[in-house]
């Protein structure tokens, strides 16, 4: 597969950033390098390309599945935290970006501030990824898509339901599936509800593109009728400390097998991972479910692979 070159040094920080015809050439190539990687094919886009990849949140399926990416495409990825960066010792990010940029093919970020990311792709001359912030998580989302679309066959005209907090996965979610020509509903307690800058850019997206995106605080209400449910961790890292809070005012929002019956027959559920059993979600309801969610995590790996290729193969 002849890549596009289109995507050559492009950032990839949101998925707001990027038309759904891109998103879905995105997906396209996700599914065949994972076509290609499963028929134990070469896939080496990036022979003699370095990666950094930027860890001041740890994570273990972010740096197994980009590090493992990197290898399959040929390049090389390079671990580096906080402690192994002058970021943590006061050097301004921009002048991290210029010096990494000299020695890197790109860079992924995982990281606390979205602030930081746009810092670093202002001034870096690399390719930036975002492997998380607390206001996005694009990579997860573009795997999510890619797992929807393999199950159903299609995107648009699904409705993709967020059962949670209305956070970084809520976010990414409200763009991708505008994007997509999805209706996403967001259920969240009133005090949890998504960031009203990213809601207004994603019906801006939906009414684009055919989609709807759509605030509730009634779970039921949210669940009717749905393809897919999704869910995530009622108190991130980093939120340790609101945890009994949380706990509290998300009692009436886990995907149990109540909330099920207001579903689709054949609804999949999701959960990006790591899962609080008999928190978020059920054991019994992720165990029915047990099959999409692994092949969602999978996907991480594929569609980043993706994302690398795109954005850092030679034009």
């Amino acid at each position: 597969m002849n890549l596009n070159k289109d995507f050559c040094g492009r950032d990839f920080i949101s998925l707001h950033d990027y038309t759904q015809q891109e998103l879905t050439y995105f997906l396209d190539v996700a599914d065949f390098l994972k076509a290609e990687k499963k028929a134990g094919r070469p896939i080496h886009y990036l022979k003699g390309k370095t990666m950094g990849m930027i860890f001041q949140k740890s994570s273990t399926r972010t740096r197994v599945s980009f590090e493992t990416g990197m290898y399959y495409l040929g390049g090389t990825a390079l671990f580096l935290s906080s402690n192994d960066l002058q970021i943590g010792r006061g050097e301004p990010i921009k002048d991290t970006a210029r010096v990494l940029s000299r020695y890197l093919d790109g860079i992924m970020i995982r990281t606390y501030s979205h602030d930081d990311v746009l810092e670093l792709a202002e001034y870096a001359d690399i390719p930036i990824i975002n492997g998380l912030t607390d206001l996005l998580h694009p990579c997860q989302v573009l795997a999510d898509l890619q797992t929807i679309r393999e199950y159903k066959g299609k995107l648009a005209g699904l409705k993709l339901v967020f059962i949670g907090d209305g956070n970084n996965m809520a976010h990414s979610l409200m763009y991708g599936g505008a994007k997509m020509g999805m209706e996403v509903v967001i259920a969240s307690p009133e005090s949890y509800v998504p960031d009203a800058t990213v809601l207004a850019n994603a019906k801006a997206d939906a009414l684009a593109n055919g989609g709807s995106v759509t605030i509730v605080s009634d779970p039921m209400e949210a669940a009717q009728n749905a393809d897919v449910i999704y869910t995530d961790v009622w108190a991130s890292m980093g939120m340790e400390g609101e945890a009994e809070a949380r706990m509290k005012a998300f009692a009436g929002y886990q995907v149990n097998a109540k909330l099920m019956t207001a579903t689709k027959e054949d609804v999949i559920v999701l959960h990006c991972l790591p899962a609080h059993r008999e928190e978020e979600i059920t054991n019994e309801i992720f165990e029915l479910h047990h099959k999409e969610i692994f092949d969602e995590a999978e996907n991480r790996l594929h569609a980043q692979m993706a994302v690398m290729a795109l954005t850092m193969a030679d034009k």
